[in-house]
């Protein structure tokens, strides 16, 4: 540009001002459309890595929740299959393996309409819901269960949390513990299940269950037979 206005000076003697102003406005129209193509480039990728990130976070979502609904049913499918089976065994009493075994007609339905639920985005859980199962699981595997019976103390915004570490710890003690007793305890903003077998809670850390308590600023604790989850904070 300097150098424009130097040689209108040399060759003319004076300075054409008015199309020095039309130079700089053309650089400058220039200048601002190849800094927007720039820009809307970057956009256009950022957009694109959201949109990755954002199938991918669903992805592990509906793992983690295919996790939740199916580990828990198939454990409990488990122990009734091995007690249903030792009916003709035992007693050879037709009509109560008949019963067993519709009972696991009736949860492999439910499983089925919880996997659909769950793709969809539209399952929800209840921690009254988790306890009542955890009873009737842990009895029917012969582990004396030792539950609340009330929730009202816990703070809504963790009702479903806590559920999720009932569901996983009752889990994992009917996988792992040779436990004869199966305790869970809870409070406004914690809840801990503990068992007075060989189970370690570890296990629950390790398969992404972590995640829940993290979302509402918590964590979740696993150590000699017990696990837990508490906010952050606390």
């Amino acid at each position: 540009m300097l150098g424009q206005i130097v040689s209108m000076r040399l060759a003319r003697g004076e300075v054409a001002w008015a199309q020095v102003a039309l130079l700089v406005g053309v650089t400058a129209a220039l200048g601002t459309v190849f800094a927007l193509n720039f820009t809307i480039g970057h956009l256009r990728a950022a957009r694109r890595q959201v949109e990755r990130l954002a199938v991918n976070q669903e992805r592990e979502r509906v793992v983690r929740d295919m996790y939740d609904v199916l580990g828990h049913t198939l454990a409990t499918m488990t122990v009734k299959l091995g007690l249903t089976r030792r009916i003709p065994e035992s007693s050879g009493d037709v009509a109560l393996a008949v019963g067993r075994f519709t009972e696991l007609e009736n949860m492999a339905r439910t499983a089925l309409s919880d996997v659909r639920a769950t793709v969809s985005g539209y399952r929800t859980l209840s921690l009254d819901s988790e306890l009542a199962g955890a009873c009737m699981v842990l009895r029917a595997a012969g582990v004396r269960a030792d539950l609340p019976v009330a929730t009202d103390a816990v703070r809504a915004e963790l009702r479903e949390v806590f559920g999720y570490v009932v569901r996983e710890a009752v889990t994992n003690v009917l996988r792992h513990s040779d436990a004869a007793l199966c305790t869970v305890r809870i409070g406004p903003d914690w809840v801990e299940a503990t068992d007075n077998g060989g189970y370690t809670g570890g296990a629950c850390a390790r398969n992404g269950l972590n995640e829940r308590p993290a979302a509402v600023s918590g964590t979740l604790e696993g150590g000699s037979r017990a696990t837990g989850a508490r906010p952050a904070s606390s």
